[in-house]
């Protein structure tokens, strides 16, 4: 399975790229600055040096041409602004989405961030910005007609895997390191387990494919 994986160099997506490659898939790591080429080699992917906020829908619908599937793992990152909540962790998601379309992909994983949609609409608070970037790029992925799967950890640790999780449509708020969150999707693409479904993740008591199997029908 070829997976074309946004925000390549982030540290969930490094772990997941080693898992995928380590199963005998084949990831693709796109990334906006050519000296992290090094690291998601090693990881076992193979680098392509794209950034989605100066890329069009068509120059990212030719590298994701031949992909089984797509991840979204970017983000612009702690100490961005709020306009760059909008065109990475927003903006970015949708673009993926269309080129994924564009491109005859048929499955799209996006990571995405705990109760995004209680954010408050009258705030310009950098991280309301971010709540909002991230619901509304998970309503346009929900709306998209690709066969999506939309992940929502809590607040995210380096703490080593522990293979254990919660999952649900609402959980409590909570923790889960970054490794859990890459194995998570990793059975999702790999199982083609919560397919059309949305649903929150924090560290628990299930393995994780268990949890995925535990999770409530689609409406």
């Amino acid at each position: 399975m070829r997976v074309v994986i946004a925000g390549g160099h982030g540290k969930i997506a490094l772990i997941l790229e080693r898992l995928l490659a380590d199963g005998g898939h084949e990831p693709v790591a796109l990334i906006r600055n050519a000296d992290h080429a090094a690291d998601v080699t090693a990881a076992g992917a193979v680098p392509v040096v794209l950034d989605l906020e100066a890329a069009s829908a068509d120059e990212v619908a030719a590298v994701l041409a031949g992909a089984d599937a797509v991840v979204f793992a970017a983000g612009a990152g702690p100490g961005s602004t709020a306009e760059r909540k909008l065109t990475v962790d927003r903006d970015g998601a949708i673009l993926l989405a269309d080129a994924a379309r564009a491109a005859g992909v048929p499955r799209i994983v996006v990571i995405s961030a705990m109760r995004t949609d209680d954010f408050d609409a009258a705030s310009d608070d950098v991280f309301q910005v971010y709540l909002r970037a991230k619901s509304e790029a998970d309503a346009a992925v929900r709306a998209s007609g690709l066969d999506y799967t939309i992940v929502r950890p809590g607040g995210l640790t380096d703490e080593p895997p522990t293979g254990l999780v919660a999952a649900d449509t609402t959980l409590p708020r909570g923790s889960v390191s970054r490794a859990d969150v890459a194995a998570t999707v990793a059975e999702v693409l790999t199982s083609g387990a919560a397919s059309r479904m949305q649903f929150e993740l924090t560290e628990g008591g299930l393995p994780i494919v268990g949890a995925l199997a535990a999770l409530p029908d689609p409406a």
